[in-house]
């Protein structure tokens, strides 16, 4: 059920801004409402998704992003994609494609691509299961988990594994008719990472986890 939360002009004398709540899309100032699970707040002007806390969503969280970080590891050391032509049969890891690019002076997007394709995302799965499983176990916050959040949040955008494995599916449609490709176990690892990653991210709502923290820190 969707829900629009009531629109404000953001007039001092509306009260404190801890009962106001802006829409990350077009800035629009609400005035925060009490939203059941299950239920989702949009925004009154452009209809982005403000709110939308679910039952057990922390949990859920957790065990995703922790099959996301096994994922990631077997994706790291086993067989990523396997190329036969002319005789000739190679292998390649996901590192091994991250070291080619190690050479003739190219060693800078080499440690770029080592950081945004498997550090960074690596980096994120283990920072969420280090903020939200204690509360998931109805504990308090671990130590300093808002910032570890925070950070968490900060890299998303450079957290580039998706980006990764549309590249690898298109450059596959191209060597395909040069060469005979098999994709390996990290192949699939990876691929559903992804998926993995954008079933953890339909489940979190971040305001919901930041209002958790803030009054878990406090109690």
């Amino acid at each position: 059920m969707t829900i629009h939360v009531p629109h404000t002009t953001g007039h001092p004398a509306l009260g404190p801004l801890d009962e106001l709540i802006a829409c990350p899309t077009c800035d629009g100032l609400h005035r925060l409402v009490h939203v059941a699970p299950d239920m989702t707040a949009r925004c009154r002007r452009c209809h982005t998704v403000l709110l939308a806390p679910r039952r057990g969503a922390m949990t859920q969280i957790v065990m995703l992003a922790a099959t996301a970080a096994i994922l990631m590891i077997a994706a790291i050391f086993f067989p990523f994609l396997e190329l036969q032509a002319g005789g000739l049969n190679q292998r390649t890891s996901i590192m091994g494609a991250v070291l080619a690019f190690s050479h003739a002076g190219m060693l800078p997007l080499s440690l770029a691509v080592a950081a945004f394709v498997v550090g960074l995302p690596l980096a994120r799965f283990v920072a969420l299961i280090y903020v939200l499983a204690p509360m998931a176990l109805g504990w308090r916050p671990a130590r300093h988990a808002a910032r570890v959040f925070r950070w968490s949040e900060w890299v998303r955008p450079w957290a580039m594994a998706e980006i990764f494995i549309i590249g690898v599916a298109v450059a596959l449609v191209k060597v395909a008719g040069l060469a005979k490709v098999t994709p390996g176990p990290a192949f699939w690892a990876f691929a559903a990472l992804v998926l993995v990653t954008v079933l953890k991210d339909n489940f979190m709502c971040r305001f919901t986890i930041w209002r958790t923290l803030d009054e878990r820190t406090k109690s």
